[in-house]
């Protein structure tokens, strides 16, 4: 996963529960947006998900985009699947678009903790 949290829109803050729709984890989190209609987002949400599963205390949120215009657009979102990376704090430290690999969102989240 490239870049930082340059970039994540001028409205974004930290992302908490009431933000995200769900719980993050207590580690970490993996936030995904994702819309019906994208076939990336599928393999996303496999490679998010098997990620999460193998590290405690991260949680793997998946956003529908479509649904949640206003948070898409104070976080600058503009292409699904679009990943954040949250630390404990609720903070971004780590976003991409596209289809991320595997050892790019290990490596992503080891930053985030």
């Amino acid at each position: 996963m490239r870049g930082d949290a340059a970039g994540q829109g001028a409205g974004a803050g930290r992302l908490d529960a009431a933000r995200l729709g769900a719980e993050p984890g207590e580690r970490a989190s993996l936030v995904q947006f994702s819309t019906a209609f994208c076939q990336p987002c599928r393999a996303t949400r496999r490679i998010l998900a098997e990620v999460a599963g193998m590290v405690d205390g991260v949680a793997h949120i998946e956003i529908d985009a479509e649904r949640n215009l206003a948070l898409v657009r104070a976080l600058g979102i503009d292409k699904t699947p679009t990943v954040l990376v949250l630390d404990a704090g609720g903070r971004i430290v780590r976003r991409a678009a596209g289809m991320p690999r595997k050892a790019d969102v290990i490596a992503a989240l080891g930053a985030a903790m």
